[in-house]
């Protein structure tokens, strides 16, 4: 209100509330329009002019000059501010300017800014209801707009009663408040509260904040026909069931066993048929295990942190109240069996029962969105189990023995004469494996008992695994050292033969992948529960146990304790004369108490036996690691105080020996900041999800291919020596850009828009070329989302990705779900001045953010070669020498210079350490150099904290942030200088200005953080539910917003299906063929679209 009448927004509180008066027709005499007079000024000028001018106070007089604004004359008056004004006047001017055009644009009235009537919402909005003591209670609504009746009654008994100017002023004031308060309370002065001063929640509250009526009501729903309980293991159970317990099961198919009854004629009508259900009679039992059959539940365990946190099952009815979750799935949910809960969800019509069955069902999720990786590799007991069947033992009973079966073999382990871990020799051909050579069929296989079993629940074209290599998988080579001709002295071989390591979890994990590369989902759920059911029958047979006596602490320790005791003493003696300052005492310190350990960890791990139990846990991954058993049997090491500090006094101790007093109250110190870290750390990785998921919500694929003529360079991240992604991971299941050929021979190895395979990707880093043009999302030219070939194979299922895929979403859960285990420590080096730099989660919020980094570098702005760094006062100074013009950047002296004397440089380049300022780096570098720094900058924090998230995630967000650019000078288009807009509407803006002979537009690209970005997005529905409700709302009211409804989150809101996946519009209205005689194969049925 106040940019359209050109007024403060404390001028307008004080007409508003009936502080002053204000003309809003000065008639004949000196006074101004819009002027504001206190009540004496008022009094004088009516006694000096009479009648001559008109004054005013409250919402009245503030409607007359909104009635009075002429929008042309005023859009005319400040395009011409717009070409002359500068600084603060001409900002001023282009607020105005929105605030005008959108009244114009839209048809809306100013004066209709101030209300006559007030509406009163439906009284199922506003309930009332009654208590257990027979007392009411009430909606706050209702105590507002009854404070607002009973000021307006007043003022009408006021006015008729003609009562005195001053007393029905203050009456109008306060209505004026209680009117306020009703819409929103507490944004002027004082809330108004209720009983024990709690403020009343207004109309603006009903909609704000996760219990509004957006995030509550309309984005979450509650859902009838589900249940929760406690889950337990079922190792007996397939990749695809869960076990339900009866009682739930019954409660939840209530209706459809009622209807089943009926059917049955076991009930008259479905009355008495509800009454059986309700008793339990015997014969309802059957009727629900029919009812069940193929009728598939889902199971989802919160926090649902991306997809794979709702699966589908088929229910298994079980005994007790706990329902029973295949073991495998339990990495998908993060699920223990410590007690967490799940809830369960019956999918209702036939179209849900086919999604659930067909999209969701838990043995076809094999892979990880976020990396393509599998997600269900076998874990502790499993993998123990695996690996100790796979061990390989010469001394072990029955090594030597020559086997002429697979049967042999098993039967020689089942009768006690070998063991497991037993060399033996078996003929080729017998193992049944078709990838062997004819000559190598009749040649003998040098292996295990344990490892013959192990490969029996392969099929028989899958590699036989004798030693766990990745050439063993890929080439199936790698048996030739074990494969010896006839005739072969197979004893010695035996005996000399190198030892090949068991089959751990990573390799199991390898095996999987594989599996899947070959055979696809069907038969690798079938393989997987096989490894499952092996895995716990030899870990149970093994019967592996932790004892303290299998804590071998090493002599040697105390030597070492004594050594280092005496650095120390040194160090401190050197500190005393004053050679060395604190500071350096205290790196040195800490570094011969690091080192200490490090040998002491060394010692100890050749000094356990390979069979010992713990060590079989650390070597097989299934649980603990080195840092474990170094504090089992070592010595604990260094702690860090809450702030993380490293404590220079270290815990000589281990838990075998026991800690003193003191080193057990300094390891407490320690424990406790790590869990205030968990717990911070998840709530803010479930924010950073929440604005991911806001951001990106509406990137869907929408068609096949775009036709940009742009491509993304890629080639690897490495910082310094240290390579952070290899370019492998970078361009496979990519499209090329350009057609890729062998830097020598020049042949072809990918096509143009040719989609780079595993073998693809291979053949490429062999080549040596190691950097190409890839299809990336950052230069996909598609409207709305993205299209089929800018964003390459979905990774969830290794094929191409479908049209109506919710990228978005995917990209924000994966970038968002391992954001639990980032850390969230800032790495402190001693407070050395800008060397603070960010880690974890929080350098993650800063680059999506696009904040200013904490300790942030100087960059060059321009190429060129550094000619000297000189000392100046209080710092140093770096001059650069470009081709036209030199640049001297000073630094403080705290911070590390990175460049020296006569060093190439190009702009951007970092002068000093630290984190670039992403805005920098777009003005000096461009789109692109922005574009590649946040990609670098995001993998480096994920992939140092051992977490693999595919680039493609990243790349949708990084699109996001630099969807919008910022008008600088609008020319003759009807763009408003100042705003952010779509490239899209840039361009076409331009296109019509350049058409018909008028000036276009310029403007230049901006990156704006993904909440800002979110708030930005051209759907006020999303934005609203977002944050910032009311100003959102408000915003779209004045410029009269029209939502396309091209989001998720729109659709949900109104209750539509969301256009994605099986709900986009393309796929509504699929009709199946009839099958013709004689088929019956529903596989075998074309879907026939009807647009």
């Amino acid at each position: 209100m106040g940019l359209a009448l050109d007024m403060s927004p404390r001028s307008l509180e004080e007409i508003i509330y009936f502080a002053s008066y204000v003309v809003t027709d000065p008639g004949e005499t000196p006074l101004e329009k819009k002027q504001l007079l206190s009540e004496k000024e008022y009094r004088s000028y009516r006694e000096k002019y009479g009648y001559g001018f008109q004054a005013g106070m409250g919402a009245e007089a503030v409607k007359k000059l909104l009635q009075d604004l002429d929008i042309d004359k005023e859009l005319e008056f400040l395009k011409e501010e717009l070409r002359t004004a500068q600084g603060q006047r001409r900002n001023r001017a282009i607020k105005r300017l929105e605030v005008i055009e959108a009244f114009r644009n839209s048809g809306n009235k100013p004066e209709w800014m101030i209300m006559d009537v007030l509406p009163v919402i439906p009284p199922e909005l506003r309930p009332m209801v009654q208590l257990d003591g027979g007392r009411f209670a009430t909606s706050d609504l209702n105590d507002l707009y009854r404070r607002v009746i009973n000021r307006n009654n007043r003022l009408k008994r006021l006015l008729d009663l003609g009562a005195p100017d001053i007393i029905v002023q203050n009456e109008k004031r306060m209505l004026q408040e209680a009117v306020d308060a009703l819409i929103d309370n507490g944004r002027r002065g004082r809330p108004v509260t209720g009983p024990g001063n709690r403020p009343l929640k207004s109309l603006s509250h009903m909609l704000k904040g996760k219990q509004g009526r957006f995030r509550q009501n309309l984005l979450g729903k509650r859902v009838d026909y589900s249940g929760r309980s406690v889950i337990v293991v079922g190792p007996y159970l397939k990749m695809y069931q869960c076990g339900l317990p009866k009682d739930m099961a019954l409660e939840l198919f209530k209706p459809f066993v009622m209807k089943e009854l009926v059917n049955k004629g076991l009930a008259h009508n479905i009355k008495s048929a509800k009454r059986k259900v309700e008793r339990v009679s015997p014969e309802v039992w059957d009727v629900l295990e029919e009812v069940i059959k193929e009728h598939p539940v889902l199971l989802n365990r919160a926090p649902t942190l991306h997809r794979l946190g709702i699966q589908a099952f088929e229910p298994i009815l079980v005994e007790g109240k706990a329902i029973r979750l295949h073991p495998l799935v339990c990495t998908a949910y993060n699920a223990d069996f410590d007690g967490d809960q799940m809830a369960v969800h019956v999918p209702l019509s036939a179209e849900a029962q086919a999604e659930a069955r067909i999209l969701m069902l838990a043995s076809g999720n094999i892979l990880n969105p976020k990396d393509g990786k599998p997600v269900v590799t076998p874990s502790q007991d499993m993998v123990l189990g695996s690996y100790y069947l796979t061990m390989d033992n010469k001394e072990e009973k029955g090594t030597g023995m020559i086997l002429r079966t697979v049967n042999e073999a098993v039967s020689a382990y089942q009768r006690g004469t070998a063991g497991l871990h037993a060399r033996v020799a078996i003929p080729v051909r017998a193992l049944g494996k078709t990838i062997f050579t004819e000559e190598q069929q009749d040649a003998m296989m040098l292996t295990t008992v344990g490892k013959i079993i192990f490969n029996e629940i392969f099929p028989a074209s899958f590699p036989y695994i004798n030693d766990a290599t990745r050439a063993n998988l890929y080439q199936g080579t790698a048996e030739h050292s074990f494969v010896y001709e006839k005739g072969a002295d197979l004893r010695e071989a035996i005996m000399n033969a190198p030892l090949a390591g068991g089959v751990g979890k990573e390799y199991l994990g390898s095996i999987i992948a594989r599996c899947f590369e070959i055979y696809h989902t069907t038969e690798t759920a079938v393989i997987l529960d096989k490894i499952k059911q092996l895995g716990f029958t030899y870990s149970t047979r093994a019967g592996i146990t932790v004892a303290v006596s299998d804590v071998i602490v090493p002599p040697e320790k105390f030597e070492i304790l004594r050594q280092s005791e005496e650095k120390a003493q040194i160090v401190t003696n050197q500190y005393r004369r004053g050679l060395i300052t604190n500071e350096e005492r205290y790196d040195r310190i800490i570094d011969i108490w690091s080192k200490s350990k490090d040998d002491i960890t060394e010692i100890l791990m050749k000094s356990m036996d390979r069979y010992n139990s713990i060590m079989m846990m650390v070597d097989s991954k299934a649980r603990g690691n080195k840092s474990q058993i170094t504090q089992l049997g070592g010595m604990r090491g260094l702690m860090a105080n809450p702030s993380g500090r490293i404590i220079e006094l270290p815990i000589k101790s281990n838990f075998r020996e026991g800690l003193t007093v003191l080193e057990y109250f300094i390891s407490t110190h320690g424990a406790r900041k790590g869990l205030a870290d968990t717990a911070l750390r998840t709530a803010d990785s479930g924010y950073l999800t929440r604005r991911l998921v806001d951001v990106a919500q509406d990137v869907i694929v929408r068609e096949d291919d775009c036709g940009t003529d742009k491509g993304f360079t890629v080639s690897r991240i490495q910082d310094g020596k240290e390579v952070i992604e290899d370019l492998y991971d970078r361009i496979e299941g990519r499209y090329c850009f350009e057609t890729v050929r062998h830097p020598e021979t020049k042949e072809i190895i990918a096509h143009r828009n040719e989609l780079i395979d595993s073998d693809k990707a291979e053949a490429i880093i062999k080549a040596g070329v190691t950097k190409l043009q890839i299809r990336s999302v950052l230069s996909c030219r598609a409207r709305h989302g993205v299209c089929k070939k800018c964003y390459g194979r979905n990774l969830a299922t290794g094929k191409h990705v479908e049209i109506g895929e919710a990228v978005g979403i995917i990209a924000a859960q994966s970038i968002g779900e391992p954001g639990t285990q980032l850390t969230m420590r800032t790495f402190h080096t001693g407070g050395v001045a800008g060397d603070d730099i960010t880690q974890g989660l929080p350098r993650i919020q800063e680059l999506f953010e696009a904040r200013n980094p904490k300790g942030q570098a100087t960059i060059s702005e321009i190429d060129g070669v550094v000619k000297e760094i000189r000392e100046a006062k209080d710092r140093r100074e770096i001059e650069i020498q470009g081709e036209a013009e030199s640049k001297v950047y000073s630094v403080t002296y705290g911070s590390r210079v990175r460049v020296s004397e006569g060093m190439e440089i190009e702009a951007g380049d970092e002068l000093t350490d630290g984190s670039i300022d992403p805005k920098e780096m777009l003005r000096i570098k461009g789109v692109r150099g922005v574009q590649n720094y946040i990609l670098q900058e995001v993998q480096r924090v994920y992939r140092n904290q051992g977490v693999e998230i595919n680039d493609k995630h990243v790349e949708v967000m990084i699109r996001q942030m630099l969807r919008k650019i910022r008008i600088v000078d609008a020319g003759d288009t009807t763009l408003l200088p100042g705003s952010f807009v779509d490239t899209h509407e840039y361009e076409r803006a331009n296109k019509t200005a350049i058409l018909s002979d008028k000036e276009p537009a310029v403007a230049k690209p901006i990156l704006l953080g993904i909440t800002k970005a979110s708030l930005e997005t051209d759907s006020f529905l999303s934005a609203a539910s977002f944050q910032e409700t009311t100003r959102v709302l408000t915003d779209a009211a004045i410029k009269g917003k029209v939502d396309q409804l091209l989001g998720l989150k729109e659709n949900v809101i109104i209750g539509k299906l969301i256009p994605a996946g099986t709900g986009m519009h393309r796929y509504r209205s699929i009709k199946f063929a009839e099958p013709e005689d004689g088929q019956s194969s529903v596989e075998e049925l074309e879907p026939v679209s009807v647009d």
